[in-house]
């Protein structure tokens, strides 16, 4: 309820519930196996629960009815636990209205009638990623990005994907330099790459988020990493200043839907191209903060055309000064002058990484 009608976001939602609860943690992690599968499926359970009604639903309702759907048909929990623990869950005459057409969704066959009901995703992001990926590569995406994320622990302590671990080792930061991490919040990636030996700045717009980077440089012992409230289009800092430089760049977040769950609800598309134009003005900025000989490495974890190949389009054209690095391989595929990672091929989030070298 508090996410499908409050609008709350259920990465802050659901652990503050958790932290209040008395739960184990094995109920903990069914509890958001339930959350998190049905705001991914919604769409889904919508699809199969539609047919057994004639009327408009009380949002309770219907958020029961989900939950006991989500659980009918995408996990294995049995029919009656099911059915009679979500019964359990609704109040009033509503009970009967819930238990009736559950068991009717028990043994109802899914009959999707497109990929977009089927994997639960608005027909536009669908319609968008098979545009600019292909059909196989978009269906696969989103058909991973349907699974629970797997946990990736590093040596220091710090919770994150394999995607964002293998990106800070492109950067390629040593011992010694000067690198910026221009949109560094939380700190995932400043603190990697501090690791090396490098003095990074870990830059971001907003103060609490900041805040943030600096918990993670104490947390995981990155001394070298050095928190800074700045705007990534207004940096204050004078052009050539940096051996490297990291614009890991906002954008739609369409290749890590698996981890942000409730995502895909929230994106719209017009707001491709307006992140597109930004990045384009934040690559600009980046480009000039890189020394002669040094690197710039855009990257984002999206999965579309404007804000991949598109941002590469405009580099070629407007910093010829900017030669590119030979791109990564294993399972990142050729993406412009850079690297795709979709989802499927590692079960990791979804990136792309473009790095280039100033000539000088």
């Amino acid at each position: 309820m508090r996410i499908g009608v409050d609008g709350a976001y259920a990465n802050l939602a659901l652990p503050a519930v958790l932290r209040g609860s008395q739960l184990d943690q094995r109920d903990r992690a069914f509890v958001t196996e339930l959350v998190y599968g049905t705001v991914r499926r919604q769409r889904s359970c919508d699809w199969i629960i539609d047919r057994f009604i004639q009327r408009e639903l009380d949002p309770l309702v219907r958020a029961a009815l989900r939950v006991g759907t989500y659980q009918l048909h995408f996990t294995d929990v049995k029919r009656h636990a099911a059915v009679s623990t979500t019964v359990g869950a609704v109040d009033g005459p509503a009970r009967g209205f819930v238990n009736a057409v559950l068991r009717k969704v028990a043994d109802a066959d899914a009959d999707w009638p497109d990929d977009a009901t089927r994997l639960s995703y608005p027909d536009w992001i669908v319609e968008r990623l098979t545009a600019d990926l292909g059909t196989d590569a978009a269906v696969g995406a989103l058909q991973a990005m349907n699974a629970a994320a797997t946990t990736h622990v590093r040596p220091d302590g710090y919770t994150q994907d394999l995607a964002s671990q293998w990106l800070t080792d492109l950067v390629g930061a040593q011992a010694g330099e000067r690198v910026a991490d221009l949109c560094a919040a939380p700190g995932g990636k400043a603190t990697g790459m501090a690791h090396s030996g490098a003095v990074v700045v870990a830059a971001d717009l907003r103060a609490t988020r900041v805040g943030l980077i600096a918990e993670n440089i104490a947390r995981t012992g990155a001394g070298t990493a050095h928190p800074l409230v700045a705007d990534a289009l207004h940096p204050p800092f004078a052009d050539a200043t940096f051996d490297r430089v990291l614009l890991d760049a906002p954008c739609t977040g369409l290749g890590v839907l698996r981890r942000r769950v409730d995502a895909r609800w929230r994106v719209q598309p017009d707001e491709i191209d307006r992140l597109a134009a930004l990045q384009r003005r934040l690559v600009d900025v980046g480009a000039a903060l890189v020394r002669p000989g040094g690197t710039l490495v855009y990257s984002v974890c999206t999965l579309t055309a404007a804000e991949t190949l598109g941002v590469d389009e405009h580099l070629a054209a407007t910093h010829p000064e900017l030669e590119p690095i030979e791109p990564p391989v294993g399972p990142w595929i050729p993406w412009g002058r850079g690297a795709m990672l979709l989802p499927q091929a590692a079960d990791t989030d979804g990136m792309m990484v473009l790095r280039l070298r100033r000539a000088g």
